[in-house]
């Protein structure tokens, strides 16, 4: 075997191993929606038969849509984990999107999401769901952490879109000055690790630790390099802007990302009558998926399925 097979060989191997590898649960579909400049995106989803409604949610910064909105547990039963099919168990045809670069999204191909790109993106794959269910209001749409920022700006800027705004795990203080941190050159597509995966479960006790395992097993394999995003400053937050969407704030109490004084700013400047905020225990910033993901999807349905 020469050297130069052997070093083809290990870059083959390297590849593969740097290709995402998204883990659906058993019922679980994957859709290709086209946005505005050809692209596609990668949308799983869970539909009952007759929807009473429908959801689109957006995942963070760093992990795509399934080790967040439908982590599947070994040794647990299916689905115990999974966001999509308690929204879809509790009557909403329930979606979550790949942002560029995530998951079964290929990057952009100038290497670089970007808050404005992300919030096309966004309004593309709601524009596709409500034309999906035509009779139907249109879709709800929920943010979590970066995936908040974005939630807010479409919120902000095309509330038509949407018929309800769930804002989970908000990162920032709106008070604060948009981020001016210098980008670099070229996007650094770091790897991202196990350790990092696991990071966010710091409250004690609040899932056993197979949860966490299985988190940062399937994050790490859905998402093995870090997606790269520049233009920050484009998070530019005018929460006054929100003034006739339904809008929930939901937060783990132990969020050392999402704290109360931050979200507390953001509440506050809020111009929509119909808000609320939930703050739930024994959790931090991923509540959804630890012990507290009973009482998260029912603090989300309830807001839903309120009266208006």
């Amino acid at each position: 075997m020469t050297l130069r097979f052997v070093c083809l060989l290990m870059l083959l191997l390297a590849t593969c191993a740097l290709q995402a590898q998204p883990h659906p649960g058993p019922g679980t579909q994957l859709s290709q929606v086209r946005a505005d400049d050809g692209q596609t995106l990668a949308v799983w989803s869970r539909v009952p038969a007759q929807p009473r409604g429908t959801i689109l949610l957006v995942h963070g910064r760093t992990w795509s849509a399934l080790p967040n909105f439908d982590l599947q547990v070994p040794g647990e039963a299916r689905d115990s984990r999974s966001v999509l099919a308690a929204l879809a168990q509790a009557g909403y045809a329930a979606y979550a999107v790949d942002l560029r670069g995530y998951g079964g999204s290929a990057r952009d191909g100038s290497g670089w999401n970007t808050p404005t790109r992300a919030v096309a993106d966004v309004r593309e794959v709601l524009a596709w769901i409500a034309r999906k269910h035509a009779r139907l209001p249109p879709p709800a749409l929920l943010g979590y952490s970066n995936g908040a920022r974005v939630a807010l700006l479409i919120g902000q800027q095309h509330p038509q879109a949407l018929s309800a705004l769930v804002l989970y795990g908000f990162p920032d203080d709106v008070d604060a000055a948009p981020d001016a941190t210098p980008t670099p050159a070229q996007p650094l597509r770091a790897r991202t690790t196990v350790e990092a995966a696991g990071e966010d479960f710091i409250t004690a006790n609040a899932a056993p630790s197979g949860v966490r395992a299985a988190y940062a097993a399937q994050a790490v394999s859905a998402d093995p390099v870090r997606t790269d995003w520049r233009a920050m400053e484009q998070f530019a937050f005018q929460p006054e802007q929100v003034a006739t969407l339904p809008v929930l704030l939901l937060r783990g109490v132990d969020d050392p990302i999402a704290t109360q004084p931050d979200n507390a700013h953001l509440y506050a400047r809020l111009r929509s009558e119909d808000r609320s905020w939930v703050t739930l225990p024994y959790a931090d910033h991923v509540a959804h998926v630890e012990d507290t993901h009973a009482a998260w999807v029912d603090a989300v349905v309830g807001f839903l399925r309120r009266p208006r």
